[in-house]
């Protein structure tokens, strides 16, 4: 007798659906077909001992298993709760009355309890985009996937409870949660706080205007300066998630397996920090079931490199793309998954090996060769993509003991979000540009237009500084940036001159050419 059950493959942050189709007939082998990876092709096992474990009767007789479409490779153990079901309606243990309103998912442990798996987000949408009245998941899972409304969250332990629903004998209770209330309640949970700070106003500047136009930022200092403090309090001066970003956020740490089964919901802005050991894939996704890298766990958030200089090359090259494009595309023999990868970049490094080149009271023991070997760790091109360039000093004793408290990070976080107001305004008709980081060339040169004085001191430093076209552009975009700070409908001569001041790395004092 033939039964289908269904179940879901995750593919990049898209879910597809599979038909799992069971026979179970005269003979005594078991076949699973339909591309199965190891991880599939073992859940007989699992499968076996969690029906005995259960009570139930596993047939000793031919069982095939098909799943389909069966030109997609299956990956994973999430196919077993499936499986299992699907091979008891074969065997008469249970009704198959219910089975194609449901799509059931789910590990199975060899005692008959069932696993909590990733990317259930993705695999609810599509359940429901598909037509399904429910999704029969793992209780860990169950909050993730009762934040999409339109279809019923049943939430089960083992196989046992699984079975006695199907059969009508156990009522569950339907999972849900209150989405609004769930939004809400974390979206400005943050520990640290600019009103921490002393000193240190033009890195505070520095970060505001990062943070309204959504433009990179690299800060230079000696150790010890409050280059990685400043950063990790960014995040706190960023404009609230909105639902849909914190959705398209949620799907991928679901889909890369980060989420916590009590975060049904990211609510504030990734923060990511990788250590300079990472590789090139743990940067960018990959492997053989492309998973998501931290750019992409950065989405809507923040990534910060620090110590720059010592990330290698190649991870630092493969960003360059994905920083102009904000996504990444990943390409392998059988598969191809794109991941959104629309982050700010945040970094930080010291100006030389011993940290104190440029110091204003100790002394650099490295000499210029060595210097300019450092700083052109990063390359030109990689710079050209970062906006603002900006020195960090030391903080004196008198500023650090000063008992005055300074500016919170709500007050600045107001400002942002009217300046990004304007810029809402400004793209309304470009709906995948949200800030004035993301505009391209031709817009750039038709929202960005300066006067005749401006254009002089453009080009005088341009030509100083031997800046490129891309350069060129970041210049304008953050002047843009700071003329919607003051609510200034065009761009000033201050506001030029303030965005050619955040170009440090390319002045000579900082060791020549890249």
């Amino acid at each position: 007798m033939l039964n289908k059950t269904y179940c879901s493959a995750v593919y990049g942050i898209e879910a597809c659906t599979i038909t799992v189709e069971v026979v179970v007939s005269t003979g005594l082998h078991y076949y699973i077909v339909g591309l199965p990876d190891n991880a599939v092709k073992e859940s007989l096992r699992r499968v076996e001992s969690a029906i005995t474990s259960c009570q139930l009767h596993m047939p000793r007789q031919k069982i095939v298993v098909n799943l389909a479409p069966a030109d997609i490779r299956k990956e994973g153990s999430s196919y077993d709760l499936s499986i299992a079901i699907g091979i008891l309606a074969s065997s008469g243990q249970l009704t198959n009355k219910l089975l194609k309103d449901y799509l059931i998912i789910g590990e199975l442990s060899l005692d008959g309890s069932v696993k909590p798996i990733r990317g259930i987000l993705p695999i609810t949408l599509q359940a429901l985009a598909d037509g399904f009245k429910g999704i029969i998941l793992p209780k860990e899972n169950a909050k993730e996937a009762a934040i999409v409304t339109g279809i019923d969250v049943i939430a089960v332990e083992n196989l046992s409870q699984t079975v006695g629903f199907l059969n009508n004998t156990i009522k569950i209770e339907r999972t849900k949660v209150d989405i609004q209330t769930l939004f809400y309640s974390g979206n400005n949970a943050y520990h640290v706080d600019f009103a921490d700070v002393q000193g240190q106003e033009n890195i505070k500047r520095a970060l505001e205007i990062a943070a309204a136009g959504g433009h990179n930022l690299i800060l230079i200092g000696p150790p010890g300066a409050g280059k990685t403090m400043l950063a990790k309090r960014l995040p706190t001066i960023l404009p609230p998630l909105n639902m849909t970003e914190s959705l398209e956020t949620t799907k991928i740490h679901s889909v890369s397996g980060n989420l916590k089964s009590k975060d049904a919901l990211l609510t504030t802005r990734p923060f990511r920090a990788p250590h300079h050991t990472i590789s090139d894939v743990a940067m960018v996704g990959g492997g053989s079931n492309p998973l998501p890298g931290e750019i992409s766990l950065s989405h809507h958030g923040v990534l910060f490199l620090d110590e720059l200089p010592e990330f290698k090359r190649s991870v630092l090259e493969v960003m360059r793309q994905p920083l102009e494009s904000r996504n990444i595309t990943i390409s392998r023999a059988k598969l191809t998954v794109d991941y959104p990868a629309s982050f700010m970049l945040i970094a930080a490094m010291n100006p030389c090996p011993c940290g104190y080149f440029n110091h204003p009271e100790k002394e650099c023991i490295c000499g210029s060769n060595t210097v300019q070997r450092y700083l052109s760790k990063i390359s030109g091109p990689l710079l050209d993509r970062i906006d603002l360039h900006v020195e960090v000093t030391p903080v004196q004793f008198e500023q650090l003991s000063a008992s005055r408290t300074t500016e919170n990070s709500n007050a600045i976080r107001k400002r942002v979000i009217e300046t990004r107001q304007i810029q809402k305004q400004r793209f309304d008709s470009f709906p995948e540009i949200h800030c004035n980081a993301q505009m391209s060339t031709q817009l750039t040169r038709e929202l960005c237009q300066i006067s005749e004085s401006g254009m002089k001191l453009l080009k005088t430093a341009i030509e100083r500084l031997s800046l490129s076209a891309r350069a060129y552009d970041r210049i304008l975009k953050v002047a843009r940036t700071i003329a919607d700070m003051e609510q200034s409908q065009g761009i000033e001569n201050h506001h030029l001159a303030e965005a050619i001041q955040y170009r440090n790395l390319d002045r000579e004092t900082w060791g020549g050419k890249f």
